[in-house]
């Protein structure tokens, strides 16, 4: 790898190792759960194998091509990394986060999808999907988070967590929208589940959502 292409890996590492710590102090993901990666052109970092979100250093992040082969570092690269892998070919994204927060995982692990109980909701691309559970680091999760996923920024897993996409940035840019969706499903899972507690939460319809979309291209 050139120098500029190494500092521009260092950035990632950096960053990765930033939202890390966030997902962490924000209680998305406990312990050694969760994983995140960026992508730069036909390289991606990502967080490594058995090591705590908010204990990383950026030399701790590996670096693999598309294939999945290590190209540089030293420790493994995260058990989901096929999953991350083939989002980005069936994607173009150009970062993903997974996390194992708490009203994610409740919903992911008792509904079929999330409603858009409010017009943020449109934001990750309208209802979000619950994708069938399959162990995790299969081939089977992946192809069940892709057909999840399209069309939206995010995808809920069946008895596992949440997964978030960030535009093909390239970069920093895509790490940050991928994070902030990642926030955001959390925020409309939590909204859903405490309504339901005290009573049964109103789900915007077709009509409603399309008028908001109206109404912001309107300005």
């Amino acid at each position: 790898m050139d120098e500029q292409v190494d500092e521009q890996l260092d950035d990632l590492r950096r960053e990765l190792c930033e939202y890390g710590r966030r997902a962490a102090a924000l209680g998305l993901v406990i312990g050694t759960s969760g994983n995140l990666s960026a992508r730069r052109d036909d390289l991606v970092v990502v967080t490594p194998s058995g090591v705590a979100l908010d204990r990383l250093r950026p030399e701790d992040c590996p670096v693999v091509d598309l294939g999945g082969r290590v190209v540089d570092g030293e420790r493994k690269p995260s058990s989901e990394t096929p999953m991350h892998l083939a989002l980005y070919e069936a994607t173009g994204a150009g970062a993903v986060v997974h996390t194992h927060s708490v009203f994610a995982t409740v919903v992911a692990s008792t509904m079929a999808e999330l409603p858009p109980i409010h017009y943020n909701a449109l934001l990750l691309g309208g209802t979000v999907r619950v994708a069938p559970y399959a162990t995790y680091g299969t081939p089977e999760l992946a192809g069940n988070v892709i057909a999840a996923i399209e069309g939206r920024q995010a995808a809920l897993m069946a008895s596992h967590g949440a997964v978030t996409i960030g535009g093909g940035m390239n970069g920093v840019e895509s790490l940050e929208q991928a994070f902030e969706a990642t926030r955001l499903l959390e925020w409309l899972c939590e909204v859903y589940v405490r309504a339901l507690g005290v009573g049964r939460p109103s789900v915007l319809t077709e009509d409603q959502l399309t008028a908001v979309i109206e109404r912001a291209l309107a300005g």
